[in-house]
């Protein structure tokens, strides 16, 4: 039997051959423990689901100048809804006024420029449920709330995503489509400084502003985090209102390819400066293009965009998110990233190994699946199993020894707004553990 943790105590619990545990993050809490690892989680399960959003447009601003990483990739689709957050007005189109910053580079890929290492406490796997209480630090707690903003980009006006792509086959709903951008700006960030940010896919925003309010001034060096701004990006499902191959969601969040980074960096990131109610709150905002300080967060297929741009990019984001990420066989097969990767993010796990057989890049990954998540009694030669392909995918990071946390929850299904109020508040705290917080 394996022995019970002490209270008050920072203990990382393994087990290979023991019997599988099954604990509560705020069990966890209660006993005062950084995390249980729990090596090895049941993959028996049934079936789910798969969707997204839409941005574009607007350049300029200023990014700084960083250091040197790996690359990635990321997925959107966050934008409207609510809780909390002072709304600071909605520009739309992409330029606005004000005059334009500079862009800045940061250095090449590999494992060159990382922060330094940490401790591995909460590395591993952990199986969470059935109850599913939210995290009180994803509520509005009454601490001083940050500033909200919102506009939309053009499709017209991208150079990357226009919507006119020869492989895009659902049909086009909406020729003038747009997508949205809601950024979040913590009360902590100074006009000035170079702020760190994380790329949204998918939604979360509101949590994501909830947990920058109570844990950027949280005593507890565990949890307490550095004040990033949140930068939610829609995808292109406002085109043809469909998702999958031949859709624009899909070629955006489903490519293997430095492509939707390329789109985030050049395109929304200057909007984003550029935007003229942002500009008239912080007319100095600065984000960082150092690759430690640029998170990127997604589910489904906004989940496999967030590690194909710590995979694919440079520079890259070195700190990814990933909820029921779609490692599976969903990239277009026309597009001429299937000649070099056939099943599109499977390979991430597949024969072809590209976790196992590249050099170790400097990234802090999490990801979770659900036990009834999408395919999950879906046999191996579909290459259309989530709960296998997140699983295959945690034990590739495991044996390269990356700092990685899985999550298994109990009960549950694709994307389930559950697992996300029980667990993003810690998996923040964990993914942005050894970047410096004032």
């Amino acid at each position: 039997m394996m022995e019970a943790p002490q209270p008050a105590t920072l203990l990382r619990v393994i087990s290979t051959s023991r019997p599988r545990t099954s604990l509560l993050l705020s069990q966890l809490v209660a006993l005062g423990i950084a995390a249980l690892a729990i090596e090895g989680c049941s993959s028996d399960a049934p079936a789910g689901g798969d969707s997204a959003g839409a941005p574009s447009g607007g350049a300029a601003g200023a990014l700084a100048t960083g250091g040197a990483g790996a690359g990635g990739a990321g997925a959107p689709n966050a934008g409207a809804g609510a809780s909390g957050g002072d709304t600071a007005g909605a520009s739309s189109g992409g330029a606005s006024a004000g005059s334009a910053g500079t862009v800045g580079s940061a250095g090449s890929g590999g494992n060159a420029g990382g922060a330094p290492d940490v401790s591995s406490d909460g590395d591993g796997d952990i199986i969470v449920g059935p109850d599913y209480p939210k995290d009180p630090n994803l509520t509005d707690l009454g601490k001083p709330k940050g500033k909200r903003f919102t506009f939309r980009m053009q499709a017209k006006d991208s150079l990357i995503f226009k919507g006119d792509d020869a492989t895009l086959t659902k049909p086009v709903k909406n020729a003038n489509w747009s997508r949205g951008i809601t950024v979040y700006v913590p009360t902590l960030y100074k006009d000035g400084d170079e702020a760190p940010f994380l790329i949204i896919q998918e939604g979360q925003i509101d949590n994501v502003s909830r947990a920058l309010d109570n844990l950027t001034i949280s005593t507890d060096p565990l949890k307490k985090l550095p004040p990033f701004i949140a930068i939610a990006i829609d995808n292109g499902s406002d085109r043809d209102g469909s998702d999958g191959q031949g859709s624009e969601r899909g070629l955006e969040y489903d490519t293997l390819s430095d492509r939707y980074t390329r789109f985030v960096d050049t395109e929304v990131l200057p909007a984003v400066l550029k935007d003229a109610n942002i500009k008239a709150a912080y007319p100095n905002l600065k984000l960082t293009a150092d690759p430690d300080g640029r998170a990127t967060m997604g589910c489904s297929s906004g989940g496999a965009a967030a590690l194909t741009m710590g995979w694919f990019s440079t520079p890259a984001y070195h700190r990814i998110i990933t909820y029921s990420g779609t490692f599976v066989d969903q990239q277009n097969h026309t597009q001429a990233e299937a000649q070099m990767y056939p099943f599109g993010a499977w390979e991430y796990h597949s024969e072809m190994k590209l976790i196992e057989n590249a050099d170790k890049k400097p990234l802090r990954i999490f990801l979770d699946c659900s036990e009834n998540d999408n395919g999950s009694t879906a046999p191996e030669s579909g290459h259309h199993n989530w709960v296998m392909a997140n699983q295959r995918t945690a034990a590739a990071l495991k044996d390269k020894g990356y700092h990685y946390r899985f999550t298994y929850a109990k009960g549950l299904g694709h994307c389930d707004q559950k697992v996300f109020d029980l667990t993003l508040a810690d998996t923040l705290s964990w993914v942005w553990r050894g970047y410096p917080a004032p």
